[in-house]
């Protein structure tokens, strides 16, 4: 399905009922209503971060719902669109975290260097957040969470908020890390969010495990 690895970690997921049932269901959404991504880019994540590619996790809740933002990876969003707050603010933190002042609201060099920018929830109807809430997307992506945790080689898990924080549950593995905080929101942001420095403690991480750190 995504021409990677990731067909054969998941093949036996992608087998299961309430898979395929999650697979009619968003079929028949794009049918009928705006959805975001655009179908194509559904499974971006997976597509640019290669199951043995991954080094970083960035996990988000669901995508950007306005026209043209979401494009399959968490927190990015398309050329040519606002920048959204949340966005805004973790491009701040970078600055103040590493040095790097970035630009570019498309993270997909970060995809292409090993950062798996992954949404809970990878659909999402226009302008209706948590619309494709408990429709199998958070049993698919728990799952990844889950392949990942077996891997041998040091991953580092960054938990931005509540919702991602509880999925620290399926990370059981001891060689992985993990580096949470407060969501990057404008509601959050200045709770604990600003100051955590998750870049630099996420390549501290990775060069301590004895792998290169994300050029970021």
């Amino acid at each position: 399905m995504i021409n990677k690895k990731w067909d054969i970690v998941l093949e036996d997921e992608m087998k299961k009922d309430y898979f395929k049932k999650l697979g009619a269901f968003v079929r028949d959404e794009y049918t009928h209503k705006i959805v975001y991504p655009e179908y194509k880019n559904i499974f971006n994540a997976l597509r640019y971060t290669d199951y043995d590619d991954v080094k970083v996790v960035i996990l988000g809740q669901d995508p950007y719902h306005g026209e043209r933002e979401a494009h399959g990876l968490s927190f990015s969003v398309q050329e040519g669109v606002a920048i959204p707050p949340s966005l805004q603010n973790i491009f701040t933190e970078l600055e103040s975290d590493i040095g790097v002042k970035r630009t570019s609201t498309d993270l997909t060099d970060w995809a292409k260097k090993g950062v798996l920018l992954l949404n809970s929830i990878m659909t999402v109807i226009k302008d209706r957040p948590l619309s494709h809430k408990d429709k199998g997307w958070e049993t698919f992506t728990d799952n990844i969470i889950q392949k990942l945790n077996e891997r041998e080689e040091t991953i580092v898990f960054i938990l931005w908020g509540s919702y991602a924080r509880s999925k620290k549950v399926l990370i059981t593995n001891t060689k992985h890390k993990i580096i949470e905080s407060v969501h990057p929101s404008p509601l959050s942001a200045y709770r604990g969010f600003f100051g955590s420095k998750p870049f630099s403690k996420a390549n501290a991480y990775l060069e301590a495990a004895g792998t290169k750190g994300i050029e970021w």
